[in-house]
């Protein structure tokens, strides 16, 4: 009985002849501790009021401070920002109030200072936005991981062809994609923003050191203005770690959206044919093919796969993904020739019938590549006639 044979990319050394059966190829939280065990009221809570200062007035339950006193104070009137995505918390820089000095130099501080105040609020804004986009993305990211493994568990498992369920899971997978591109092009949107907010913070300092050369001013309004200058600088500091986590979450997510597409187009062909056939291989295919070499020099030595098509519906899928998979690992760059091969036995006509069957048959080969995620652009399809065949063969090179 004939089988299927691969060869392996880089040296192309011959794989283990597979042999095709008759039924097809084998291959093989709580929030609060205490209030988690004891419940609210625990002896906890009895125990920290019982130890507090005799005499001193409870706790405000609004605002959890004592009365006759103030809360903590933030600057720039803005709440510090934390998210998932953000490497730390960003805290707005503290703008301090100066004094009327009654020079002309003084309303040009307090007018900077109203600038510098306003500027502040936008890039808490900014950095709040980000904040929002990384839930976003980290929810749509585990909404796709989800129902990726959905798929591919199943799979595993074996599953029908076509399987509807599983097609409703690459829908929603898809779905989820989708979502991902949405909060990159918001992303993209903001860093737009916050370059803007980087050019107007470095106007505010310019403004300030050229303030030092006007004419009319007391000490208090220089003192004033190098506060104001060192208040400028860090909120530029700010802004340049908010712009470096927008650029760092657009090039990460376009990353993982451009891999993860590729492996959906791979994960479509298995739930097509009803099986898993492997690792992701969209990473190594996404890598730029170099020029085709001639017929001669690309058809020589060992095929990497050869399918004999010696009785319907050769299974030949999952050797043909394991083939692939290690050739690309050798070779990202590789492309492949889809050759078809067909015998030249009998009549005239029963040999233009065998070339028209091998064609057929390599169209079927093609496609399956392109279902893996393999570009066109890196496939060519051609046709031979070999004296020792007895039946049509489709064989695979690297080139």
């Amino acid at each position: 009985m004939r089988g299927t044979s691969s060869a392996g990319a880089g040296s192309f050394r011959p794989f283990v002849f597979l042999t095709v059966l008759s039924a097809g190829l084998v291959l093989a939280a709580c929030s609060d501790i205490d209030e988690a065990m004891f419940g609210p009221g625990s002896p906890s809570d009895e125990t920290a009021a019982a130890e507090a200062e005799p005499g001193a007035p409870p706790p405000s339950p609004e605002t959890g401070t004592v009365p006759g006193t103030l809360p903590a104070q933030t600057g720039g009137g803005a709440a510090t920002v934390a998210g998932a995505g953000l490497a730390a918390p960003i805290t707005p820089i503290t703008i301090e109030p100066g004094s009327d000095t009654g020079t002309s130099v003084g309303q040009q501080v307090s007018q900077l200072r109203t600038q510098l105040s306003g500027l502040q609020d936008q890039i808490m804004a900014s950095a709040q936005q980000l904040s929002d986009l990384d839930g976003q993305a980290a929810s749509a990211a585990g909404s796709y991981h989800d129902a990726k493994a959905q798929i591919t568990t199943k799979l595993q498992m074996g599953t029908t062809r076509g399987n509807p369920e599983l097609v409703s899971e690459w829908n929603a997978a898809q779905s989820s994609l989708d979502q991902l591109t949405g909060t990159i092009n918001g992303l993209s949107a903001l860093g737009t923003q916050v370059a803007g907010e980087s050019s107007r913070a470095h106007y505010i300092l310019d403004t300030i050191q050229s303030t030092y050369q006007v004419s009319g001013a007391v000490d208090e309004d220089h003192r004033q203005l190098a506060v104001l200058e060192d208040e400028t600088n860090q909120t530029i500091i700010l802004i340049d770690r908010v712009l470096k986590e927008v650029s760092s979450d657009v090039q990460r997510q376009t990353a993982f959206v451009g891999n993860e597409r590729a492996n959906l187009t791979t994960l479509a062909s298995a739930i097509k044919n009803g099986e898993l056939y492997g690792g992701d291989v969209g990473l190594p295919i996404a890598a730029a093919a170099p020029p085709a070499p001639a017929f001669g020099a690309a058809y020589g030595g060992t095929p990497l796969v050869t399918v004999r098509f010696d009785r319907p519906d050769v299974q030949y899928q999952q050797i043909l993904y394991t083939a692939l998979a290690q050739a690309l690992q050798s070779r990202p760059d590789a492309s492949f020739a889809v050759v078809a091969e067909s015998p030249t036995r009998g009549t005239a006509a029963a040999v233009q019938l065998a070339q028209t069957e091998a064609k057929r048959h390599a169209q079927d080969v093609l496609r399956s590549l392109t279902d893996m995620g393999v570009p066109p652009s890196r496939v060519t399809v051609a046709s031979a006639t070999d004296p020792g065949l007895s039946t049509t063969e489709v064989r695979v090179y690297v080139r």
